[in-house]
């Protein structure tokens, strides 16, 4: 299993950057960042700084999305930094969350998700696509590669995973709704005639190591009201006894709206809707003996990665327990 870490990109940018290279040094394989330009500062900026620091960890975010920035710009960001650095991207897509919300505008739609995966990975490649009716290609790009992985909890974006992504992203750690989750991008990629197996399945959640169990539920809350913002979209679209796990969407029945001025911050106070086992469910925290048998959990159903969030009070004393601790396990 591969670990990653998600940073969200907060000024100044040389801390993120710091912390980057501590994650390398501790065994991580991949450092991802929040991409929401109003909130944070502009990731694939100090994406260009964390390669420059460190030798190997792959970069990219979780997530961009097809709506905030023209599909062949987000192509040429990730080519140039793999010419520059040498093919350690990764794109995570999605439909689009607080980047777009906070503009006014609503997520795209699983059509454009799907047609942006491919501009963005064939153009990444330095192959040619037909985009906006036009045959284009990055004639520059020698060389190139670029996966993407997609980001989806609900049907129709669990099968557009299965048809086109190269990995999956699933943000929240339960192994039972993981299961299910893996299950639906598998069958999918069956039935589009694309092997399962060369699927990276990547759960990402926030990680806690430490022993006051209360404090670390306090500052890991903000998850699953980050979370219950896509269940609401899920159930606004398929009802709630839609075809997703009521372990998912159960938990938001108490949800009356989301402040993203706070969104992913601890002591979010919008999320006092998230009950204590739902954040237990969401996250890995206590000791370590807590982390590894959740992870073996994880790995025991296909998951290949494991990125966790440190957006909370102990990312030096986390990273550090990883790296001594949890890392070399696996």
């Amino acid at each position: 299993m591969d670990f990653g870490v998600v940073f969200q990109c907060d000024p100044p940018a040389s801390a993120v950057v710091e912390l980057a290279v501590k994650a390398e040094e501790a065994g991580f394989s991949h450092v991802w960042t929040f991409d929401s330009h109003l909130l944070w500062q502009e990731p694939f900026v100090i994406y260009s700084q964390i390669l420059a620091a460190t030798e190997r960890v792959v970069v990219g975010p979780m997530v961009t999305n097809p709506g905030t920035r023209d599909w062949t710009v987000i192509a040429s960001q990730f080519a140039t930094l793999n010419e520059m650095y040498g093919n350690r991207t990764v794109c995570g897509i999605g439909r689009g969350d607080s980047a777009l919300r906070t503009l006014g505008a609503k997520p795209g739609t699983i059509a454009e998700l799907k047609e942006c995966v491919e501009v963005v990975r064939e153009l990444a490649s330095g192959r040619a696509v037909e985009y906006r009716g036009q045959q284009l290609k990055l004639a520059w790009v020698e060389d190139g590669s670029l996966q993407v992985w997609v980001a989806a909890y609900g049907p129709k974006a669990l099968a557009a995973t299965g048809e086109v992504g190269d990995g999956y992203i699933l943000q929240l750690a339960d192994p039972d709704i993981a299961a299910w989750m893996i299950a639906a991008v598998r069958r999918s990629a069956e039935q589009a005639g694309r092997d399962p197996d060369a699927i990276t399945f990547c759960v990402a959640a926030p990680a806690y190591v430490g022993d006051d169990l209360a404090h670390q539920r306090d500052q890991t809350r903000w998850f699953g009201g980050m979370v219950g913002n896509h269940v609401a979209d899920i159930v606004e679209r398929y009802g709630a006894t839609s075809q997703v796990p009521t372990a998912l969407t159960d938990y938001i029945a108490g949800r009356k709206g989301y402040d993203y001025a706070e969104h992913g911050r601890a002591g979010n106070t919008h999320t006092d809707f998230v009950p204590d086992e739902v954040v237990d469910r969401f996250c890995i925290l206590g000791p370590v003996e807590n982390h590894l048998a959740r992870l073996e959990e994880l790995k025991s159903i296909g998951v290949d990665q494991f990125a966790l969030y440190l957006q909370h009070d102990a990312k030096q004393e986390t990273l550090t327990a990883y790296g001594k601790h949890i890392i070399p396990a696996f």
